[in-house]
Order: structure tokens, then C-alpha cells, then sequence
């Protein structure tokens, strides 16, 4: 139903005003009580599908990426579409507008899309406040730092983010890899990127493990890019093996435009979808090949159909992340994911 009726309709439209229209939408039907019928639609409660991970256990492993609910606004609404986790941000210590309007481009033919929102978000103690309000989602944090933040004081920018998040938070990412903040990627480099994550692993490992829970060492992972060379992922492992971090996210957004067909292949900015499918899933191999499966990697990148979910998680991921697949094929993918894989077991 999504994919012949809803979605034309949206896809009528400027998409980033759709995505405010479609948050609205979805916390207005929750509220008149169709939070019970998403459910009943696209959950999937089933035993065999829980999967344990970086010490979490997981409902189903099939979470939502960065970048859709930026600000923690509807965490609790989209959960109830299936999803096994819902990661928030990516949030930065201070309220920031993002790059100016138009930022976000269908690219229809390719069933892509091509942002360059810059971060745009209210800031991280405006999302604390909505976290504090979570009952049984599990979440994670995606964390950057500020556009006019320069890179060689970004680092105080994710420990403010961290300490913030901390209490509300199951799991946290670092966000160096989005293409649309100046200068961010070159913190991927392994000296600066090295010094991050030890930092934040030391404000990790300082936390005390109480009898509650409540303030033991939480996971921190890694988000990266997609346009890494070899080389470059070498270095990747050799740094979650040094900062001991509980893995990556694999992959971000990618900067290339290889075999597009659409109108909007020329806009600048990162380019997601069934364009990443394929690089995506040769990262997570290769990581997860070369590094003998020492960390968990999580999936995401062009994830348009159970088969591509499970291409990834055969690669070597643990869990994987919907994004633009949720977009171009509705929330019914969720739900042909975890069927897919019970189907499998």
C-alpha cells in the first residue's frame, strides 16, 4: 500500500518538508490511538530474532540510522514500526541550523538521496530532556561537533555530548565521517581520530559499574565513511583495537556518484540508497575479514529489501540500520527483514 499509494503522493513534494509533515503525521495517528495497529502491522515479537551485542540485547536486529529523528522527537512513534533501535542525531553541544535550504534531493531513478543538511539539530540538552521521558527503547546516540567548532578543539565538543547523553542513552556513535560539516572527515585521519576516541573512552572507562547499571561503561562506536581506501580501514581496525571502542558503523554517506542516471546526481553533499549497496557491503567485509571478526560491526547502506539485509549480515555485521530504504519502501521492510530471518533460522 505504501509504495503505490503513499508514496507517490509524498514524493510530490519538497522531501524535506514531507519529513515534517510525516513526523507530524505519525505523532498525531500515536496519539489517537493507532500506536496499537502500527504494532499489530509491522512488529515482529519473536524470540530467535533478539541478538545480543556489544553487551545490549537487541529485540530484533534491525535498528533506524542517524539522521531521521535528529532530535529524539519521535523515538517512541517509529519504534512501534518494528524497529529493534532507533538511533538519534547526529546532536552537537549547541543548536545549529544546518546548510541553508534546498539540502535534501530525491534521486528517484537511482532510489537514492542526496543530503547535505549540516547537522541541523536543536542541540544535545533539548534532546536529554525528551530522552528522560524513555520507557524501553533502546537507543543510541549519534554525536558530532559544531560547524564553527575547529577541528583541533572538536574534541571537547563529543565529550560534551557524551557527558549529556550518558544517563539516557544505551549505545554511542562518533560521527567524523558526514561529508556536510567542513572539515569534519579529516578527523578520520588516525592521529586526530585516535585521540578522540581514547578520550572518550577514558570518560567511558571512569564511569562507575553500580549494582543498578545505571553508570557502567557504555558502548561507543564508530561511524565511517564509505569512500575509505584499504588503507585507510586498516587503520580503522588497528584504532578499535587500541582504543578497545565496541565497534563500527559501516557506512556513512558517500561523496560519489558513480553510475547515477538521476537529475540531482551533480548536487553536492552525501549521496544514500541503492547507489551505497554494494560499497557498503564490501566495507563491512572487509572489516569484518581482515580483522578475524574481532569487533561487532553494524550494517547500513542501501538496505532496500530483506535480501540486502541479509547480504550485509552475511558480510559480517551483527545488526544493520534502515535510512533511505525506509523512505522509498515504507515500514513494511522492517517487517520483511525480521520475517526474512525467521524464516532463515
Amino acid at each position: 500500500m505504501y509504495k503505490i499509494f503513499i508514496r507517490p503522493i509524498l514524493f510530490c513534494f519538497d522531501p524535506e518538508q514531507v519529513h515534517h509533515f510525516t513526523f507530524s503525521l505519525i505523532r498525531f495517528l500515536n496519539k489517537i490511538g493507532f500506536s496499537s495497529l502500527f504494532k499489530a502491522l509491522y512488529c515482529i515479537e519473536d524470540k530467535r530474532l533478539e541478538r545480543e551485542v556489544f553487551g545490549l540485547k537487541f529485540k530484533n536486529p534491525v535498528g533506524l540510522a542517524a539522521g531521521f529523528d535528529k532530535d529524539a522527537k519521535l523515538y517512541k512513534e517509529l519504534s512501534n514500526f518494528g524497529f529493534g533501535f532507533i538511533e538519534i542525531g547526529t546532536l552537537t553541544p549547541k543548536a545549529q541550523p544546518g546548510n541553508p535550504k534546498k539540502r535534501l534531493f530525491r534521486l528517484k531513478e537511482d532510489s537514492g538521496i542526496i543530503n547535505r543538511m549540516g547537522f541541523n539539530n536543536g542541540g544535545v540538552e533539548e534532546a536529554v530532556e525528551r530522552l528522560k521521558k524513555n520507557k524501553g527503547v533502546l537507543i543510541g546516540g549519534n554525536i558530532g561537533k559544531n560547524k564553527i567548532t575547529p577541528n583541533e578543539e572538536a574534541v571537547k565538543d563529543y565529550e560534551i555530548c557524551f557527558e549529556a547523553l550518558f544517563p539516557y542513552v544505551d549505545y554511542f556513535v562518533v560521527n567524523v565521517s558526514s561529508p556536510n560539516t567542513p572539515n569534519l572527515r579529516e578527523l578520520q585521519d588516525k592521529e586526530p581520530l585516535t585521540k578522540l576516541l581514547q578520550t572518550l573512552q577514558d570518560l567511558n572507562n571512569e564511569k562507575p559499574a553500580t549494582t543498578s547499571g545505571a553508570e557502567k561503561p557504555k558502548p561507543i562506536l564508530l561511524k565511517i565513511a564509505p569512500d575509505l581506501t584499504n588503507e585507510q580501514l586498516l587503520d580503522i581496525i588497528d584504532i578499535v583495537k587500541e582504543t578497545k571502542i565496541a565497534g563500527v558503523i559501516a557506512t556513512n554517506t558517500t561523496i560519489g556518484r558513480e553510475g547515477l542516471h538521476s537529475e540531482n546526481q551533480k548536487e553536492t553533499g552525501g549521496l544514500s540508497g541503492k547507489p551505497l549497496t554494494k560499497r557498503s557491503t564490501e566495507v563491512i567485509r572487509f572489516l569484518s575479514d581482515k580483522s578475524n571478526k574481532a569487533f561487532p560491526i553494524i550494517g547500513v547502506g542501501g538496505i532496500h529489501s530483506a535480501e540486502d539485509a541479509i547480504e550485509k549480515l552475511e558480510a559480517g555485521a551483527s545488526l544493520v540500520q534502515l535510512y533511505t530504504g525506509f523512505i522509498y519502501e515504507g515500514p513494511g521492510l522492517v517487517k520483511a527483514i525480521n520475517r526474512k530471518l525467521l524464516e532463515k533460522n
